[in-house]
């Protein structure tokens, strides 16, 4: 199974947590069965020693969701058949709030006090509006309709008393401006257990932003970086996140039906004729053949599987 080799490629190098995403849909068709393939999936992680961190919803990409067989990838674009949940047609409809509740008590409760679990990811980027991709297909009040929400769905997750703690990811506070939060950044930040964030800068932008959220005094996890040309790589924020004790996740790992190895810029210059000269996200190819022998070994290194290999072993 595809699932069983890629963790075990995982589980190599020293991971012992990926970020999976859900979505309302497959659960509204078939409860029973999506709560099956969840506890399937995490049978198959624990045999790797991975804990996944579940994302219940999420503001990013297409925000029209269809159940059934989705579109493939748009050739040469940058994660061109992700889907939002809950989408904009169930975000605008004060008539789908109790399924989207049953979604997120259901999906919660059924592993609540399951030691496989690490955590609820309760909303991925919220306040993401998708500029430069589906922007035009966005309601206009997205950022209230999310804000009026958001709540709820700690709430509802709460519902559920799970053992695992709950987080939703702050991502575009304005530290060059030194602005003040945003009302959504306040309900992420009061509501999570754990303190989360995204961060895809220079590795003196990321050590900013972990000294600023180690002032909460909870726990902090970076749930998303690692973006090779916009200058966040494994050498240069590893080391600062171990530094802090700072938990991280890189986007991406086996390159695929995301395409998130092509750069953000993809949405307006496809890449179609010529590969980019550097991937952006992913870590393997599609056969777990590293992209860079050194990120791996560093990885290796940082978790304890390994050494760095020497210049001078790299001779023989």
């Amino acid at each position: 199974m595809q699932i069983d080799k890629e963790l075990g490629w995982a589980e190599d190098m020293g991971m012992n947590t990926m970020r999976v995403f859900l979505h309302d849909l497959p659960w509204t068709q078939n409860p029973e069965g999506f709560r099956k393939r969840i506890d399937l999936f995490l049978e198959i992680a624990a045999r790797h020693h991975i804990k996944p961190l579940f994302v219940l919803f999420d503001s990013c990409w297409d925000p029209h969701p269809k159940l059934g067989v989705q579109h493939p990838p748009i050739p040469g674009v940058h994660n061109s058949g992700w889907v939002q949940s809950p989408g904009s047609p169930a975000l605008g409809d004060p008539a789908q709030k109790e399924r989207l509740k049953a979604y997120v008590t259901g999906v919660v409760g059924a592993f609540s006090k399951d030691p496989r679990v690490l955590g609820w990811d309760v909303w991925n980027e919220p306040s993401n509006i998708n500029s430069g991709s589906y922007s035009k297909l966005e309601p206009p009040n997205k950022a209230e309709l999310v804000e009026a929400m958001l709540p709820n769905v700690f709430a509802w997750a709460r519902e559920a008393h799970p053992t695992q703690p709950l987080t939703s990811g702050v991502w575009d506070i304005d530290f060059e401006n030194r602005s003040a939060l945003t009302k959504m950044q306040q309900i992420q930040l009061n509501n999570s257990d754990v303190i989360s964030f995204h961060n895809y800068g220079w590795p003196e932008k990321f050590e900013e932003e972990v000294l600023y959220l180690k002032k909460f005094n909870r726990p902090v996890i970076c749930t998303e970086f690692m973006a090779r040309g916009a200058g966040s790589t494994f050498d240069t924020i590893l080391p600062i996140a171990k530094k802090y004790k700072v938990a991280a996740i890189n986007w991406g790992f086996v390159a695929g039906k995301t395409q998130t190895y092509y750069p953000w810029d993809s949405w307006r210059h496809p890449y179609i004729l010529d590969q980019p000269t550097l991937w952006f996200h992913e870590v393997l190819y599609p056969d777990g053949k590293p992209y860079r022998e050194a990120e791996v070994q560093l990885i290796r290194e940082l978790t304890g599987r390994g050494k760095v290999r020497s210049a001078a072993a790299n001779m023989h």
